[in-house]
């Protein structure tokens, strides 16, 4: 009986709490005068605080899973120039809710850490936290797919080097073979065609 007592309680107490808020809502919303907001820069179309400095945005392609396993090519945004840092840290991010709901996965961990993604010499130097080894071998594969793809659409076109706390990793490829230099020419097979 104290027990269903207590509860009860809690529950009310949760409910009144509920029906309280911190900041009381304004019936008459007041517009921001253009005055203050062009002291502060609101409505420039620079960044504020540097010497006129723009941010300019473009879709860049991330390859992810499809519904049917293979590999499928989806839009996000990112700044103009695309860096591999940050193609690569938009691909960890998976695909969108809209997209799980169509049917579409990753197969990267979902803990997976970028430690560093580099180009030099159209090479991609891509540095992550955990080995890809641990996953199933088709696993592996889309994975590894997925990085190089992408990373091929960033400039990494003549492919993409793997390491984990520096070390360079042996991948999987489609063809059976492992390498440490992979490239989009090794993965096309992954491609829904």
């Amino acid at each position: 009986m104290k027990s269903l007592r207590a509860t009860l309680l809690i529950g009310l107490a949760a409910l009144v709490l509920s029906s309280c808020t911190l900041i009381a809502p304004n019936a008459t919303p007041q517009a921001i005068p253009r005055t203050f907001s062009r002291s502060l820069h609101l409505l420039d179309k620079t960044i504020p605080g540097t010497n006129h400095a723009r941010v300019r945005f473009i879709t860049q392609p991330v390859y992810i899973v499809d519904a049917t396993r293979h590999l499928a090519p989806s839009s996000r945004i990112v700044p103009s120039p695309p860096g591999l840092s940050t193609v690569i840290q938009q691909l960890l991010l998976g695909p969108s809710a809209i997209e799980k709901s169509a049917g579409y996965s990753s197969a990267l961990p979902k803990n997976e850490v970028l430690v560093s993604a580099v180009l030099r010499a159209k090479v991609g130097y891509i540095n992550f936290a955990e080995p890809l080894n641990a996953l199933s071998r088709t696993q592996q594969l889309l994975a590894v797919g997925e990085i190089v793809l992408t990373a091929n659409d960033a400039g990494a076109t003549a492919g993409i080097v793997i390491k984990v706390a520096g070390v360079t990793q042996e991948l999987l490829m489609p063809n059976g073979q492992s390498a440490t230099l992979v490239t989009k020419k090794n993965f096309e097979v992954l491609l829904n065609a």
